[in-house]
C-alpha cells in the first residue's frame, strides 16, 4: 500500500512539475504555428522488436502527448504529417493497418473528444482525402464535424498529402480564376491564398520539426517553411518524442525572438 502512495505521489509531482515548467515557458514568446513530421514509427517499432502496427499506435499516443503539451503552451495552430501520398507504396498489410488505425482514432474522437473538447480545438485534415476508403472519409467527416465550431486552437493533420501536390493545386486554382476573370496576373500572394492550410485558417508556419535524426522536410510544407522558419531536427523516434525534446526547440525559438 505504502509503495503504491509513495509511486503515486512521485507521479503527481512529476505532473505538476511540468505544468509548471510550461506555465513559465508559455510566459515568454510562443510560437503561433508548430508543424512536426513524425518520423520514426517503423524504426521505433524494430528497435524494441514489436510489430510495425505497434509502433504506429504508440506514434499516435505520442500525439495526443504532444498535442497537450503545445495547447498548455498556447500554440495556436499545430499540424502534423501524418500520411504522404508516396505512404499508398507501402505494403498492402502496412497501408491497411493505418487505414484501420485512422479510422479507429477517428471515431475515439467523435465518441469522447476529450482532448480537442477541452481545449477548443478544431481538427482540419488536410490533403487528397478522397484518396481514402469510404469509411476512413466518413470517419474525417465526423471529426471534423464535431470540432468545427472550436475557435481556440487549430489541428491540422496532414492526409494523404504532399506539398507539392498542395502547391500544385494552388497554382490550378490560380490559373482557373485568372481564365475566369480575364486577369492573367497570379502572384505569390494568389498561390499562398489558396494552400489547403490557408484555406483552412492556419497562421503563418514558425517552426518545423522532424524527429528520428533524419535531416530532411520529405516534401512537407516547402512553401509554408520557405522563408523565416525554425527548422529543427531532434534523433529521437517519434514515439519517444516528449516534453523534454521539446524544451530545447522552445527555447532555442524564444532566444531568437528574444534577440530580434
Amino acid at each position: 500500500m505504502l509503495r503504491v502512495l509513495s509511486s503515486w505521489v512521485q507521479t503527481e509531482l512529476l505532473v505538476r512539475a511540468q505544468r509548471l515548467l510550461l506555465c513559465v515557458l508559455a510566459a515568454g514568446p510562443v510560437p503561433r504555428h508548430v508543424a512536426f513530421v513524425m518520423d520514426g514509427n517503423r524504426r521505433y517499432a524494430r528497435m524494441n522488436h514489436k510489430h510495425v502496427s505497434q509502433g504506429h499506435a504508440e506514434g499516435y499516443l505520442a500525439l495526443r502527448r504532444i498535442l497537450e503539451i503545445c495547447l498548455r503552451l498556447n500554440i495556436f495552430c499545430v499540424s502534423v504529417y501524418a500520411f504522404a501520398i508516396e505512404n499508398f507504396k507501402r505494403s498492402p498489410e502496412e497501408v491497411g493497418a493505418l487505414m484501420s488505425l485512422c479510422q479507429d482514432k477517428l471515431l475515439e474522437l467523435c465518441e469522447h473528444g476529450d482532448l480537442l473538447q477541452e481545449y477548443g480545438v478544431r481538427l482540419n485534415v488536410i490533403g487528397r482525402v478522397e484518396r481514402f476508403p469510404d469509411d476512413v472519409q466518413i470517419a474525417i467527416e465526423r471529426a471534423q464535424n464535431l470540432t468545427k465550431g472550436n475557435k481556440r486552437f487549430i489541428l491540422n493533420i496532414c492526409m494523404p498529402y504532399a506539398s507539392t501536390d498542395e502547391i500544385t493545386c494552388s497554382v490550378e486554382t490560380c490559373v482557373q480564376s485568372a481564365l475566369d476573370s480575364n486577369d492573367f496576373f497570379i502572384s505569390e500572394k494568389d498561390i499562398e491564398k489558396n494552400l489547403m492550410t490557408t484555406l483552412t485558417g492556419s497562421p503563418p508556419l514558425d517552426i518545423i520539426v522532424r524527429t528520428s535524426g533524419v535531416k530532411r522536410v520529405s516534401d512537407f510544407f516547402l512553401w509554408q517553411s520557405s522563408e523565416n522558419v525554425q527548422v529543427q531536427f531532434c534523433s529521437a523516434y517519434w514515439p519517444d518524442f516528449g516534453l523534454f525534446d521539446f524544451i530545447p526547440i522552445i527555447l532555442d525559438y524564444q532566444r531568437r525572438a528574444w534577440s530580434v
